[in-house]
């Protein structure tokens, strides 16, 4: 059964803490997305923080849309649906649609590091054809990544996130977020929220590969020759919310919105630089 936490500050105000309700999203909710990499995971620092034992098992199985652009920086937008899974095995390992396959290297507490495989959807080209047809297909493939979670205090469960990933295919490059969020006054026994900021970086191979131009792609567009370089690619802010309609089920949303920052935002393939996301996921919990 889902578990809520509630602890108080000395100002009054108090948070609400789902242990597992917040952790899965539908597949397609993986990068590049608007959404946050803390989105993809809030609550499991929490749940290590307040829960004296973690359980062998916990499983989660749904399913899930988005509507979101259909590439960085594109004007349109798209409905994705996906499967939800969620699996993990004590505070060990985990089999996320979220998160990938991994295991927690050291865990604490208030603290949690960890590696695993995760993957990038990439861009092809139909996915708009007027604005990146000529441009060639980015293909989907596998991300190895590390990550770390800490958070600061019981009283003040400010958790910063932060993971480095680097793809093997697709740009064959690395990308990286940093981010925090924090349980948000208003939750209750059958509803809890969070809500953060984020940041996106990657390296020149990463932001070349999404944003560049090339001589031949410029011949092949229209779209005038471009280099992107390495940098912050976007900022954000995200929120995630789970309501717990029964013991088993949780409809879970979240959503971000970010702004296309740097290279990125000057690419001559950006059409938009404000982006924006919503995600729905109905999911039962075992």
């Amino acid at each position: 059964m889902t578990k809520t936490y509630l602890t108080g500050t000395k100002s009054g105000w108090c948070f609400a803490v789902l242990g597992l309700s917040c952790v899965a999203h539908a597949a397609q909710a993986q990068t590049p997305s608007p959404l946050a990499e803390w989105q993809y995971s809030s609550g499991i620092q929490l749940q290590r923080l307040f829960e004296p034992t973690i359980p062998t098992w916990q499983v989660e199985l749904g399913l899930g849309s988005q509507f979101a652009p259909v590439a960085d920086g594109m004007q349109r937008y798209q409905v994705q649906p996906g499967p939800v899974i969620d699996i993990r095995y004590k505070d060990e390992a985990f089999a996320s649609t979220g998160e990938g396959i991994g295991a927690n290297i050291l865990t604490f507490s208030h603290f949690r590091m960890g590696a695993a495989i995760s993957y990038d959807l990439g861009r092809p080209m139909r996915n708009d054809g007027q604005a990146l047809n000529g441009l060639g297909n980015i293909h989907p493939a596998p991300e190895a990544k590390i990550f770390a979670d800490y958070t600061l205090a019981k009283g003040f469960p400010l958790t910063v996130r932060v993971d480095i990933r680097r793809q093997i295919g697709a740009t064959n490059g690395w990308v990286g977020d940093a981010g925090a969020y924090l349980p948000m006054p208003g939750s209750s026994q059958s509803f809890a929220w969070f809500a953060g900021p984020s940041v996106t970086f990657g390296d020149q191979r990463y932001m070349n590969g999404y944003f560049g131009v090339s001589r031949t792609q410029a011949l092949a567009t229209g779209y005038r020759p471009y280099k992107a370089s390495a940098g912050i690619k976007s900022v954000g802010f995200g929120i995630s919310a789970a309501w717990l309609i029964t013991p088993h089920w949780i409809v879970n949303m979240s959503s971000a919105v970010n702004r296309l920052v740097g290279s990125a935002g000057e690419s001559p393939i950006t059409e938009v630089k404000n982006q924006a996301v919503v995600s729905l996921s109905a999911i039962y919990k075992f």
